[in-house]
């Protein structure tokens, strides 16, 4: 038996992350035999390309698979630099490069490598809660700054520099375009007006670019695009369905490239080498992966034309991403019970908005459209059925 004088550590006392919450009693419905339509979380319902299966599959066969160098195979670090230059017309160098247990130790690494504990940074809210969640673990101050429709859901320079008078000075600001869970995308000049903004007054900008390819019209725009010393980071879990796969990487500043080298060495030591192996095969594999792109758009499409019909039609702007975040004021002052409700009485996940904005999430819940679109399609009749307006 612990003794009463051993307590958990106040770094641990985080927020759940609500979205797995859901999800566990989705899953605990769905075993009770209660058929559930899963719009909850964010994850792709294609599997990994099949290229990227049989890389694996040939890795299995060749013997013992070892660590990794702690910044990630050199010839994958490569073909991550031949992506940008590619796709976004920029050259950088592979040594850059840090290849990650997903995107989430990418965000540990560069909290740990930019931001001393106390040290204040600024995220929009709403936005996805790990970053608020695990700067707090790491003695970091997470400070939310409000977006909404006044200025299309975007962080801009003026609202950081309100942030600061009314809190405080930041030590760095994050954005995420395409954003989760709003779907907003930054265009060239936002991007590059926040990041001018860091860099004249002192601040690491970092940039979540792990839903890019996604998107139904609007452009991927790289903050390597947009000068200065960004941080990008990025994942095979989206666009490349790679999800259980565990890998992402980040574009470090060469400053810090070093740094975070060390603390993964001690941290994670490598990468899991045969996910590294098989996700170089996934640059090749843009045909079938576009076809999942064209799945989101028609289950995107389905359910801006159908949850209206439920009385659910407002919502913010879905340029990317896969989700839809929708404003249920008018039905309920208290998102988590709205959800509750949903998948207790209709069989429907969705994920309330608390998740992602504290202070108005109680306002909104977000839908996940990465799913099969047949279950896109009876999630949005239950819906009806269920609300009947």
């Amino acid at each position: 038996m612990v003794s009463d004088n051993v307590k958990p550590s106040q770094r641990s006392n985080v927020d759940p992350f609500i979205v797995m919450d859901v999800m566990r009693d989705a899953n605990r419905l769905a075993a009770q035999g209660k058929n559930i339509m899963h719009l909850e979380v964010g994850q792709p319902g294609a599997s990994a390309p099949q290229g990227v299966r049989k890389a694996a599959a040939e890795a299995l066969g060749t013997g013992p698979l070892g660590y990794t160098d702690a910044l990630g195979i050199p010839s994958l670090r490569a073909r991550i630099a031949a992506h940008y230059l590619g796709l976004h017309k920029v050259e950088i160098d592979p040594a850059r490069v840090v290849v990650t247990a997903g995107s989430s130790a990418a965000f540990i690494l560069t909290f740990l490598a930019c931001f001393e504990a106390g040290d204040r940074v600024g995220l929009p809210e709403p936005g996805y809660p790990a970053y608020r969640n695990t700067l707090k673990a790491l003695g970091c101050i997470p400070v939310g700054i409000p977006t909404g429709p006044e200025t299309n859901w975007v962080l801009t320079p003026e609202l950081v520099a309100k942030a600061e008078v009314e809190t405080g000075p930041l030590k760095g600001v994050l954005v995420a375009s395409p954003s989760n869970p709003t779907g907003v995308m930054l265009t060239r000049d936002q991007m590059t007006a926040l990041n001018k903004h860091c860099q004249a007054t002192g601040k690491w900008f970092i940039s979540d670019e792990i839903y890019h390819r996604i998107s139904y019209g609007a452009e991927d725009v790289s903050a390597l695009e947009c000068g200065g010393s960004a941080i990008v980071i990025n994942s095979f879990s989206k666009y490349y369905c790679m999800t259980g796969w565990r890998l992402g990487w980040a574009v470090l500043p060469e400053v810090l490239v070093r740094p975070a080298e060390r603390l993964a060495q001690n941290l994670f030591i490598s990468a899991p080498t045969l996910s590294q192996i098989a996700a170089e095969r996934s640059f090749d594999e843009s045909g079938d992966l576009d076809k999942n792109v064209e799945v989101y758009a028609r289950n995107r499409a389905l359910l801006l034309k159908e949850l209206p019909k439920a009385g659910i039609d407002r919502f913010a702007p879905a340029d990317g991403a896969f989700y839809l975040y929708a404003d249920v004021s008018d039905l309920s002052d208290d998102s988590a019970r709205f959800c509750s409700k949903m998948l207790d009485e209709a069989g429907v996940a969705v994920t309330p908005g608390a998740d992602f904005d504290p202070v108005r999430g109680h306002q909104f819940v977000r839908f996940s459209f990465a799913g099969e679109t047949a279950d896109i399609a009876e999630a949005a009749r239950r819906l009806k059925f269920w609300l009947k307006p």
